[in-house]
């Protein structure tokens, strides 16, 4: 994996906010999310924090109010303002914010200059920009969450979504198993929790060649998979019945019965050929105990995809095509019935850095592969996604195994 370029990733973060207004960047719809400013100056701090303060001659921050209120969770850098809150602030306003962000590239870019051939540098900034890309994934999805409760349905693309082709069949990949290297290969950039690379053993198994389709789960919907408890793991069960779930988030049905889905092009009518997404584990759980299936582990995942070739997507996941082991990547991520635990010898950095995943390895699960809205290039057969089980303003889906 070649390392990532400064210039282009940060412009990238200012791309995706063009299209919205001063009032789509401040609002938060739920304490899940966070407004598009807030992750354009979150990103910001991380730079500004972890590498100017610590390597920039004279340091003096852009703001010093900026240190807490765009803390995300890192408590040993100090106070943090309300996760629940970033929609309260107001000010700064989206044009300080910019300014913040030219200011520390202007900074950043004088620093690689003097200091380029700085290893431990470098690989820090790395971890900034993966970071980066991470949080335009996020700004999507929760810009999707928060278009989605306006009844007006706007769309943040412009251009239309242009109905799919039928998928491909559903087959079955027969995979041997045995003694597996899990982790990151050493090659490239990765996160901690990749780490250490070790070996497990997979049991023979088989996994579907696809994700499963909008038409595929809307049978499980009309065949009555919301009112059959047997289906359920408890705590999806009590949210069905709370009328926490009954279809897929971002479902939505007329009048006349007819389906629709809310995309980031606006509200369309349901294409039965895309994959279904925005599910959470418990639903994704239930579909695969109708279907006589299961969910993979994370290692079969694993095993699996080192066959699959990585492809980058565009903002709602796309039908299948073609044949053998597709939409591993660029579509939906993937649910597995892996809790997201360390692996075996596994250690997180020193410092404040060391906070960025090990400590939510606690009631999670693991999900696999990446979606229509990763950053091309992001992807790779080892990385863990991880969110709890309830989960679902990320674009989530189904792969099923046996």
């Amino acid at each position: 994996m070649q390392q990532l370029d400064f210039n282009a990733v940060r412009q990238r973060s200012l791309h995706l906010a063009e299209p919205l207004s001063s009032e789509d960047c401040c609002a938060q719809s739920m304490p899940d999310a966070s407004p598009i400013k807030w992750h354009l100056a979150h990103t910001t701090w991380f730079f500004e924090t972890f590498i100017l303060e610590q390597a920039e001659e004279g340091f003096a921050p852009f703001h010093p109010a900026f240190r807490v209120l765009f803390n995300s969770y890192y408590n040993g850098v100090g106070a943090r303002h309300p996760r629940p809150q970033r929609g309260l602030l107001t000010r700064p306003s989206i044009d300080e914010v910019r300014a913040y962000r030219a200011d520390v590239d202007r900074r950043m870019t004088q620093l690689l200059a003097r200091r380029g051939d700085d290893r431990q540098l470098v690989a820090l900034v790395e971890l900034g920009l993966q970071h980066e890309q991470q949080h335009q994934e996020l700004m999507l999805t929760d810009l999707k969450h928060l278009l989605a409760q306006n009844p007006l349905f706007p769309a943040y693309l412009d251009e239309p979504l242009a109905p799919a082709q039928p998928p491909a069949s559903l087959e079955w990949i027969r995979c041997e198993g045995g003694l597996a290297e899990i982790g990151h290969d050493g090659r490239g950039f990765c996160f901690d929790n990749e780490l250490p690379r070790h070996r497990a053993y997979v049991a023979p198994f088989e996994i579907a060649s696809r994700l499963v389709t909008n038409g595929e789960y809307l049978a499980f919907v009309e065949a009555g998979g919301y009112r059959d408890p047997g289906l359920w793991l408890a705590e999806g069960w009590d949210k069905v019945l709370a009328g926490e779930f009954g279809h897929p988030l971002y479902w939505r049905q007329d009048e006349g019965g007819a389906w629709r889905e809310f995309t980031l092009h606006g509200l369309l009518p349901l294409d039965p050929a895309r994959p279904v997404t925005h599910l959470s584990l418990y639903e994704a759980d239930a579909y695969a105990r109708w279907r006589g299936a299961r969910l993979p582990t994370e290692a079969e995942w694993e095993f699996a995809a080192r066959q699959a070739s990585i492809e980058a997507g565009r903002f709602h996941p796309e039908a299948a095509s073609g044949t053998g082991l597709v939409q591993m990547f660029g579509a939906c991520w993937q649910w597995t019935s892996s809790s997201y635990a360390p692996y075996p010898g596994y250690a997180p950095a020193p410092g404040a850095v060391g906070e960025y995943n090990g400590k939510f390895m606690v009631n999670q699960y693991v999900l696999r592969g990446s979606s229509c809205a990763t950053p091309g290039g992001h992807a790779r057969a080892s990385y863990r996604n991880f969110f709890p089980a309830g989960a679902r303003w990320q674009f989530t889906g189904v792969r099923l195994a046996r």
